[in-house]
């Protein structure tokens, strides 16, 4: 019998003062029984830093085809495309045609630094895309945020993100390994 995904909730209240955007969602998050938890909390930071009430989240890990959440327009386009991890440059090079905003959140230090210094070049090609990249340690403190049910608070401004619940706090610095043209 297969395993089936975790459900999580969360009810987020982002103040975007960057791009003057402000948002109170519920977000329903399923976590693939293959997803740790800090790559599904990466999934919601990445929907915080793009929030829109349009964005949405797909299948993720059970579709090969779809990004990790996208931005859809009216007539079906994909007007932003979120992936997660240390795709190949078939994947860019796909997300990077199909849509017309792209945004990379890689992690996983080691490898993503390798990662990066093999892809800068082919990634560079692209001026519709931006990649991010989260360290290990801001990724475990994200991960604290993580439980069934999540009630937090996002600011963000100049680039950083603040994060907030009942309990913890933490300031989210991206780096910004390529930042779209």
């Amino acid at each position: 019998m297969a395993l089936k995904a975790t459900i999580y909730k969360a009810v987020v209240n982002v103040a975007d003062l960057d791009r003057n955007q402000f948002l109170d969602a519920s977000l329903t998050l399923a976590r693939h029984p293959s997803e740790t938890q800090e790559r599904m909390m990466l999934r919601l930071l990445a929907w915080i830093k793009y929030a829109d009430e349009r964005l949405q989240f797909t299948r993720g890990l059970s579709a090969e085809d779809e990004p990790e959440a996208w931005l859809r327009n009216d007539h079906l386009g994909i007007d932003l495309w979120i992936e997660l991890g240390l795709p190949d440059e078939r994947r860019v090079k796909k997300a990077c045609t199909q849509s017309a905003e792209v945004a990379l959140f890689a992690y996983n230090q080691r490898a993503a630094e390798i990662w990066w210094q093999q892809s800068k070049s082919k990634c560079g090609q692209f001026k519709n895309l931006t990649v991010w990249y989260l360290d290990d340690e801001q990724l475990a403190q994200l991960s604290e945020f993580a439980s069934r049910t999540m009630v937090l608070q996002a600011t963000i401004q100049d680039g950083a993100i603040w994060l907030s619940d009942s309990q913890n706090n933490l300031e989210i610095h991206l780096t910004a390994w390529q930042p779209s043209a």
